[in-house]
C-alpha cells in the first residue's frame, strides 16, 4: 500500500512511519519543511496537498497543533480543510486522522474535556481537537475516514502489541489510568489502515 503520511516527523508520525514500512507498505513522508527526506506540503494547501499525496492509497493526517500558546483552533480546521480539499482533487479517498482523547466519553455526553480534572494547559490544544473531529464528521462524509483517538496519555514508549480498542468512550485500566505507548497506537493506526473496519466512524486506542 502507498501511504502519505502527513506530519511524518513528528513524534506520533515518526512512529506511524515506522510501523507501516516495517510491515511492507510504501510511506511517503509529507513535512511544511521537507527536511529529514520528506517531501514538502503545507497541508493548509489543498493544492500543495494534492500534488504531494496524487497516486497514494491513504493518507494519514498527523499534523499536530501549534503548541506556541496561539489559539490553535483556527489553524487545525484549515489543516483539516486543506488536506480533505487536497484529497478529493488527487482523487484518494482513504483518510485516518491521528486525533485526540478530549472528545471521548467518561460519562454519557461528558466529555473527558468536560471532567473538572482536566488540565487547564492541556485545553487549548484540546479544543482545537474537539474543533477537528467536528469538522470530519460535518465535512468528510464523502471520504472513507476513520478517526483514530489514543488514551489521555501517549508518550514514546515500547510496541507491547497488546492493548484495547473501543469507540467513543474513554478507555482505562482497572486502576482508572488511560495510556497508550507512540508504539502500540501506531499498531492499532495501521491495523485499521489494513483492515478498514471503521470507514466514517472513530477508534479509540488504550491498554
Amino acid at each position: 500500500m502507498k501511504i502519505a503520511l502527513i506530519g511524518a516527523t513528528g513524534m506520533i508520525g515518526s512512529r506511524i512511519a515506522a510501523e507501516a514500512r516495517s510491515r511492507g507498505h510504501e510511506v511517503t513522508g509529507i513535512t511544511r519543511s521537507g527536511s529529514d527526506g520528506t517531501v514538502t506540503a503545507d497541508a493548509r494547501d489543498a493544492e500543495s496537498v494534492a500534488a504531494a499525496v496524487r497516486g497514494h492509497d491513504a493518507v494519514v493526517d498527523a499534523v499536530a497543533p501549534p503548541r506556541d500558546g496561539s489559539d490553535a483552533t483556527p489553524p487545525m480546521l484549515e489543516y483539516a480543510r486543506g488536506i480533505l480539499e487536497g484529497m478529493r482533487s488527487a482523487g484518494v479517498r482513504r483518510l485516518l486522522i491521528v486525533g485526540g482523547a478530549s472528545s471521548l466519553e467518561v460519562a454519557p455526553g461528558v466529555r473527558l474535556f468536560d471532567s473538572p480534572k482536566f488540565p487547564e494547559a492541556a485545553r487549548n490544544e484540546a479544543a482545537a481537537g474537539i474543533a477537528q473531529f467536528a469538522l470530519i464528521r460535518e465535512e468528510a462524509g464523502d471520504l472513507d475516514w476513520t478517526y483514530v483517538s489514543p488514551a489521555a496519555i501517549i508518550a514514546p514508549g515500547e510496541r507491547t502489541g497488546t492493548f484495547r480498542v473501543g469507540g467513543d468512550q474513554l478507555l482505562t485500566d482497572a486502576e482508572g489510568n488511560s495510556s497508550i505507548s507512540a508504539e502500540d497506537y501506531a499498531i492499532a493506526l495501521v491495523d485499521e489502515l489494513e483492515k478498514g473496519q471503521a470507514i466514517r466512524r472513530r477508534i479509540s486506542v488504550a491498554y
